[in-house]
Parts: structure tokens; C-alpha cells; sequence
């Protein structure tokens, strides 16, 4: 393993510092995903198997990476997605990363069940971030939470649709992650490997309290630890949820709302049915259904299907400025990244997750250069070697 003296160039650099900073339970909690992570797999090998068409002797002396994206201008067509637990990784992650994510000129997304909450964020933020809401059970609490986002300044909200049941994630259920104990249980069983993470102790098990999840903490006022909210979160995941429910919240919101967590056209037609603005062609970063499609492979044909109606957006897999453009090429108007930025915060908080964005973009700008796109509009099937 790399020693942290590296200076970090890609997103396994960063992961691998961001492994041996975090406890054993929570590194495997933001690595690892369902089943035998097969999908997790593909997300990230599909992408590598598409093949760039090399082109020569153009002038790309001028690239302009930028693109608009519901309303606003991004620096590049990528978004940050929402991490739960994030403030579990590094002392108030979530508003290092809103920081980072303003810094570099692109949305960050703030999860319903991360630590800071939508008004911890929006005191750190200086111009309006997306936030994203499950289906709980409990209504009230779901219309609370749409009215904070709106008083925060939330315009864009991110709906997850694929958590009707929670994944079978192993490396969480061997960690004490799921279930009855959970993080905290884990930490009084195994104390040891979070003693043996001083930095980690320091930063975020002394100085990143309260370990509660901000956004729910009014609604289960009981719980204490992220393990009490975990067990409350899951106990709320409403399997009976239609697009009934999401025609209601088209009504709700008068924001652009988008349907993350489809990989198939029916589906994605759905969603523009019920009155979405936008999809995210995702499989929860392969932790929910293991064997289904990656993203990636799943795009062409959803955006083929919708995007004269809707902006697509995909996650799930992608690690490097190429991918980028390969989400772009293969239909998307932007991706998001989900690990590799808690992967960055976790290994060097928010001035490494501004570096870690920034090779991005700046790899990006290498791929367009030599597959001969100047501009992002120019990004098509056209630069994909098929």
C-alpha cells in the first residue's frame, strides 16, 4: 500500500489514504456494496471498457469544460452526489465539501441522513446546494424536511427511488453496521481499531460531534448515535411507495425535481410522466440489487428515451476526468461522484477534496484535447472507439 507521504494523483490514491485514516467499519461502509459486489464492479469496469477514439492536428488550444445545468452554469458536467453518514468521516465533511464543491464551480447534494444538517450546510454554502430526500413513512416528517430545503434555498431536489428495501450489504452486516448495534455497538466491540486511528479519534470522534443525523435529529429525538437513526431510517423505508406519490411531490415541490436510481427506460419515462425535471440513471452505487446493470451500460438507451423531455444525469463508477466525458459521450448531461469525494475529505478534508476536483477537471480537459472536443457540446457517440 502507497504511503501517505504521496501526493495524491487519482481517486484509488485517495482511497487508499482515506483507508488506512478510517476506522475498518467505516471504510468499508463508504467502499464496499451489495452482495458480492459484482454491479460495484461493473460501475467502474464498464466505464473502463469504453474505448476512446484518439483524434489529431485539431486546434483544441481553447477547451471551455463548462455547461448549465438547471439554471446554473457549471465549471464541468459534474455534481457531487449524496453521501450518508459523510460527517462520519471527516469532522463536518459535509460543509467542507459544499466548500469545495462552491470553489470549484459544480452542485453538491446533501443527503437526507448525513451528519451536518440542511441549515448546518447552508450557514457554510453561499449559494443554493441540492438536497436529497427519501419516501419515509412518516409524511409529516417528509413535508418538514421539503419545507427546510425551501427555506434554506434549496432549488433542485434529488428523489431516491431505489431503497423500497435495503440492500444485503456484507461488509456491513460483518462490521455491525446493520442491525441491532450498528456503528456504535461495532465500537464498543472492537474499540481497538478505532484507538489504532488517532487522527480519525481526534478529528471526528472527539472534535465532529454530535454524531447524529442533523437532518432527522427533530424527528427521533431518542436517538444519539448514527446507529439509533440507522435503525429509524430503516424501520421508515416505505416499500409501498408508487408514482403516485411522486406525481404528490411534483405538486409539493415548485423546485426541479430529480428521479435518481432508474436504469430502465420505462422507468425513466415514468418519472418525466409524473413530472420530474431530470434523471439520475443510477444503481445506488451497486448497493442495493447486485447483478443489475451498471449505469453506464444502462444510459445510451434511457437517454435516448428522454432527453428531449429531461436532463440525464448518471453515477455509479466514475473515477476519472475520462469518465466524465464518456458519461457525456454515451448520453448523459452530467455525472456525480459519490465515493471518490468522500474518499478525498476523508483522506485531506476539504483542501484535498479542491485538489482532487481539480485533477478532475483538469483530466478532463486532457481527454477533450486529444479526442478533439473544444467544448462539452461537441461530446458525442462520435469520440467512443465502438
Amino acid at each position: 500500500m502507497p504511503s501517505l507521504n504521496i501526493a495524491p494523483a487519482s481517486t484509488d490514491d485517495y482511497r487508499r489514504i482515506a483507508e488506512r485514516r478510517l476506522p475498518r467499519a467505516l471504510f468499508d461502509y463508504i467502499d464496499g456494496a451489495a452482495g458480492s459486489e459484482a454491479t460495484h464492479a461493473d460501475n467502474i469496469g464498464d466505464f473502463a471498457r469504453l474505448r476512446l477514439k484518439q483524434r489529431v492536428l485539431r486546434d483544441v488550444s481553447v477547451l471551455d469544460r463548462s455547461t448549465e445545468l438547471f439554471g446554473e452554469r457549471l465549471s464541468m458536467p459534474l455534481a457531487l452526489a449524496p453521501i450518508g453518514m459523510g460527517g462520519m468521516m471527516r469532522r463536518r465533511a459535509e460543509t467542507q465539501a459544499v466548500r469545495a464543491a462552491e470553489a470549484i464551480g459544480i452542485p453538491f447534494c446533501l443527503s437526507t441522513v448525513a451528519i451536518c444538517s440542511l441549515e448546518e450546510v447552508a450557514a457554510a454554502a453561499t449559494k443554493p446546494f441540492w438536497f436529497q430526500l427519501y419516501m419515509l413513512k412518516d409524511r409529516g416528517a417528509v413535508s418538514e424536511l421539503l419545507q427546510r430545503a425551501k427555506a434554506v434555498g434549496v432549488k433542485t431536489l434529488v428523489f431516491t427511488v431505489d431503497l423500497a428495501v435495503v440492500g444485503a450489504r456484507y461488509r456491513d452486516i460483518r462490521n455491525g453496521l446493520s442491525g441491532g448495534g450498528g456503528a456504535y455497538g461495532k465500537l464498543r466491540a472492537g474499540l481497538i481499531d478505532y484507538l489504532l486511528h488517532p487522527k480519525w479519534l481526534l478529528d471526528v470522534g472527539i472534535g465532529g460531534k454530535p454524531h447524529v443525523f442533523g437532518n432527522l435529529s427533530a424527528y427521533v429525538p431518542q436517538a444519539t448515535t448514527p446507529s439509533d437513526f440507522r435503525v429509524w431510517v430503516d424501520n421508515q423505508i416505505d416499500p409501498s411507495v408508487t408514482w403516485k406519490d411522486i406525481e404528490q411531490l411534483r405538486r409539493d415541490w415548485d423546485g426541479d425535481l430529480i428521479i435518481k436510481g432508474v436504469l430502465t427506460e420505462e422507468d425513466a419515462r415514468a418519472a418525466i410522466h409524473a413530472g420530474a425535471d431530470g434523471v439520475v440513471v443510477s444503481n445506488h452505487g451497486g448497493r442495493q440489487l447486485d447483478g443489475v446493470a451498471s449505469g453506464v451500460a444502462a444510459l445510451p438507451r434511457i437517454a435516448d428515451a428522454v432527453k428531449s423531455r429531461a436532463r440525464v444525469l448518471v453515477d455509479g463508477g466514475v473515477r476519472t476526468g475520462q469518465d466524465i466525458l464518456r458519461a457525456v459521450a454515451s448520453g448523459a448531461d452530467a455525472a456525480l461522484i459519490g465515493r471518490p469525494w468522500i474518499f478525498a475529505v476523508a483522506a485531506e478534508g476539504e483542501a484535498g477534496l479542491k485538489r482532487y476536483l481539480a485533477l478532475m477537471k483538469h483530466d478532463l480537459g486532457v481527454a477533450m484535447a486529444l479526442t478533439g472536443a473544444t467544448n462539452i457540446s461537441e461530446i458525442d457517440r462520435s469520440v467512443l472507439d465502438e
